[in-house]
């Protein structure tokens, strides 16, 4: 997957690229699409997960057209990324060294799914998701400047 966009590449990266990760993606597509390349991605791929499909239509963001895949897949791809955000504590600690000018930053996120577990009712645990994904919106609605400014600039 060489793309030929000369936006930047920004990798939302988290454990399984089910949640946090594809809320980031689809935030960065809906939001500053015209600025980045988003992507999202998974240490593994588990799947999207209902719940964070739901709250992001909710949000009036389809994320249905993305898939749950791995880091490796895109890798494998071709792809080369100017920006990983590491979205989780999990990736952040076993996020792989990129070759080159990729910068990796991390900005972790609460596990909508762990915050859910102890909700008594379906709704209280979709607002734990809710949450998660208006944070998510604000950080991608403020991705600062600086972020993007980044590419080229190795660590």
């Amino acid at each position: 997957m060489r793309t030929t966009s000369s936006r930047p590449k920004v990798l939302f990266l988290c454990t399984g690229n089910s949640c946090r990760s594809q809320m980031a993606e689809g935030w960065a597509r809906h939001l500053i699409g015209d600025t980045v390349e988003p992507f999202s991605a998974g240490i593994v791929a588990h799947g999207q997960n209902p719940s964070a499909i739901r709250v992001m239509a909710e949000a009036g963001i389809d994320i249905t057209g993305q898939e749950s895949k791995t880091l490796q897949s895109l890798l494998d791809r071709g792809v080369e990324f100017d920006v990983v955000v590491t979205v989780c504590g999990h990736a952040d600690e076993n996020c792989p060294r990129f070759p080159g000018r990729t910068r990796v930053v991390h900005r972790g996120f609460d596990d909508p799914p762990k915050l859910a577990a102890a909700a008594e009712t379906e709704d209280a645990a979709l607002e734990c998701y809710r949450t998660v994904r208006d944070q998510i919106r604000t950080f991608i609605e403020t991705l600062p400047s600086e972020l993007l400014e980044l590419k080229g600039t190795p660590t």
